[in-house]
Protein backbone atom coordinates (compact mmCIF):
# COMPACT_ATOMS: atom_id res chain seq x y z
CA UNK A 1 0.00 0.00 0.00
CA UNK A 2 1.30 3.43 -0.82
CA UNK A 3 0.59 6.69 0.94
CA UNK A 4 -2.05 7.48 -1.67
CA UNK A 5 -3.96 4.20 -1.18
CA UNK A 6 -4.34 4.36 2.59
CA UNK A 7 -7.87 4.45 3.98
CA UNK A 8 -8.57 7.32 6.39
CA UNK A 9 -7.21 6.40 9.81
CA UNK A 10 -5.27 3.39 8.49
CA UNK A 11 -1.53 3.17 9.09
CA UNK A 12 0.45 4.62 6.20
CA UNK A 13 3.00 2.36 4.52
CA UNK A 14 5.41 4.16 2.23
CA UNK A 15 6.67 2.73 -1.05
CA UNK A 16 9.99 4.48 -0.47
CA UNK A 17 12.44 4.68 2.38
CA UNK A 18 14.75 7.43 3.58
CA UNK A 19 17.68 6.00 5.51
CA UNK A 20 20.90 7.32 6.98
CA UNK A 21 23.81 5.04 7.86
CA UNK A 22 26.36 6.43 10.32
CA UNK A 23 29.72 5.02 11.28
CA UNK A 24 29.46 3.73 14.83
CA UNK A 25 32.60 5.50 16.13
CA UNK A 26 31.27 9.04 15.66
CA UNK A 27 30.78 11.36 18.60
CA UNK A 28 27.20 12.44 19.36
CA UNK A 29 27.63 15.93 17.87
CA UNK A 30 29.09 14.38 14.73
CA UNK A 31 26.16 11.95 14.36
CA UNK A 32 23.67 14.80 14.55
CA UNK A 33 25.64 17.04 12.20
CA UNK A 34 26.21 14.32 9.61
CA UNK A 35 22.55 13.25 9.66
CA UNK A 36 21.34 16.82 9.13
CA UNK A 37 23.74 17.41 6.25
CA UNK A 38 22.95 14.10 4.55
CA UNK A 39 19.17 14.45 4.49
CA UNK A 40 19.27 18.08 3.37
CA UNK A 41 20.16 17.00 -0.15
CA UNK A 42 17.31 14.54 -0.46
CA UNK A 43 14.55 17.11 0.00
CA UNK A 44 16.11 19.40 -2.57
CA UNK A 45 16.53 16.64 -5.16
CA UNK A 46 13.23 14.84 -4.54
CA UNK A 47 10.44 17.34 -3.81
CA UNK A 48 7.91 14.47 -3.75
CA UNK A 49 9.57 13.31 -0.51
CA UNK A 50 8.52 16.55 1.18
CA UNK A 51 5.03 17.03 2.59
CA UNK A 52 2.88 20.12 2.92
CA UNK A 53 3.72 23.11 5.17
CA UNK A 54 2.53 23.01 8.77
CA UNK A 55 0.31 25.49 10.55
CA UNK A 56 -0.59 25.67 14.22
CA UNK A 57 -3.97 26.58 15.71
CA UNK A 58 -3.04 30.28 15.64
CA UNK A 59 -2.37 30.12 11.88
CA UNK A 60 1.40 30.47 12.34
CA UNK A 61 3.09 28.74 9.42
CA UNK A 62 6.04 26.33 9.53
CA UNK A 63 8.21 24.82 6.84
CA UNK A 64 7.28 21.48 5.32
CA UNK A 65 9.24 18.38 6.31
CA UNK A 66 9.74 14.94 4.84
CA UNK A 67 6.42 13.15 4.49
CA UNK A 68 7.89 9.95 5.93
CA UNK A 69 10.26 8.99 8.73
CA UNK A 70 14.01 9.15 8.30
CA UNK A 71 15.42 5.90 9.64
CA UNK A 72 18.89 6.14 11.14
CA UNK A 73 21.23 3.15 11.24
CA UNK A 74 24.80 2.59 12.38
CA UNK A 75 27.56 0.23 11.46
CA UNK A 76 31.27 -0.32 11.25
CA UNK A 77 33.53 1.31 8.69
CA UNK A 78 33.30 -1.96 6.72
CA UNK A 79 29.49 -1.89 6.85
CA UNK A 80 29.54 1.65 5.47
CA UNK A 81 32.00 0.71 2.71
CA UNK A 82 29.84 -2.26 1.70
CA UNK A 83 26.66 -0.16 1.74
CA UNK A 84 28.37 2.44 -0.44
CA UNK A 85 29.32 -0.21 -3.00
CA UNK A 86 25.75 -1.56 -3.01
CA UNK A 87 24.15 1.89 -3.39
CA UNK A 88 26.44 2.62 -6.33
CA UNK A 89 25.75 -0.74 -8.00
CA UNK A 90 22.00 -0.12 -7.67
CA UNK A 91 22.32 3.50 -8.83
CA UNK A 92 20.11 4.70 -5.97
CA UNK A 93 20.04 8.38 -5.00
CA UNK A 94 22.59 8.94 -2.26
CA UNK A 95 24.43 11.55 -0.26
CA UNK A 96 27.75 11.01 1.48
CA UNK A 97 29.74 12.54 4.28
CA UNK A 98 33.45 11.83 4.63
CA UNK A 99 35.72 12.37 7.60
CA UNK A 100 37.48 15.13 5.64
CA UNK A 101 34.35 17.29 5.85
CA UNK A 102 34.80 17.74 9.60
CA UNK A 103 37.85 19.91 8.80
CA UNK A 104 36.18 22.16 6.22
CA UNK A 105 34.06 25.18 6.92
CA UNK A 106 32.08 25.86 3.77
CA UNK A 107 30.30 24.24 0.86
CA UNK A 108 33.04 24.94 -1.70
CA UNK A 109 35.71 23.30 0.46
CA UNK A 110 33.38 20.37 1.18
CA UNK A 111 33.02 19.68 -2.54
CA UNK A 112 36.76 19.99 -3.10
CA UNK A 113 37.51 17.57 -0.24
CA UNK A 114 35.25 14.90 -1.76
CA UNK A 115 36.47 15.56 -5.31
CA UNK A 116 40.11 15.05 -4.23
CA UNK A 117 39.59 11.40 -3.18
CA UNK A 118 38.95 8.42 -5.49
CA UNK A 119 35.67 6.58 -4.81
CA UNK A 120 37.34 3.47 -3.38
CA UNK A 121 39.41 5.57 -0.96
CA UNK A 122 36.65 7.76 0.51
CA UNK A 123 36.73 7.69 4.33
CA UNK A 124 32.97 7.48 4.75
CA UNK A 125 31.35 8.41 8.05
CA UNK A 126 27.78 8.77 6.75
CA UNK A 127 25.61 7.78 3.84
CA UNK A 128 21.98 8.66 3.07
CA UNK A 129 19.88 6.77 0.56
CA UNK A 130 16.40 7.24 -0.84
CA UNK A 131 14.49 4.79 -2.96
CA UNK A 132 12.18 1.78 -3.01
CA UNK A 133 11.96 0.16 0.44
CA UNK A 134 13.32 -3.22 -0.63
CA UNK A 135 16.28 -1.72 -2.50
CA UNK A 136 17.22 0.49 0.46
CA UNK A 137 16.95 -2.50 2.80
CA UNK A 138 19.42 -4.42 0.61
CA UNK A 139 21.86 -1.51 0.65
CA UNK A 140 21.73 -1.42 4.46
CA UNK A 141 22.38 -5.15 4.94
CA UNK A 142 24.56 -5.61 8.02
CA UNK A 143 23.63 -2.26 9.57
CA UNK A 144 21.62 -1.95 12.77
CA UNK A 145 19.13 0.64 13.90
CA UNK A 146 20.78 3.55 15.69
CA UNK A 147 20.17 3.28 19.45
Amino acid sequence: MSTHDAAPGAPVRFDTKIAVLLREDLETWQRLNVTAFLVSGLGAQFPEAVGEPYEDADAVGYLPMFRQPVLVFEGTKETLTNAHARVLSRALPRALFTSDLFATGNDRDNRAAVRAVPTAELDLVGLAVYGPRNAVDKVLKGARMHP
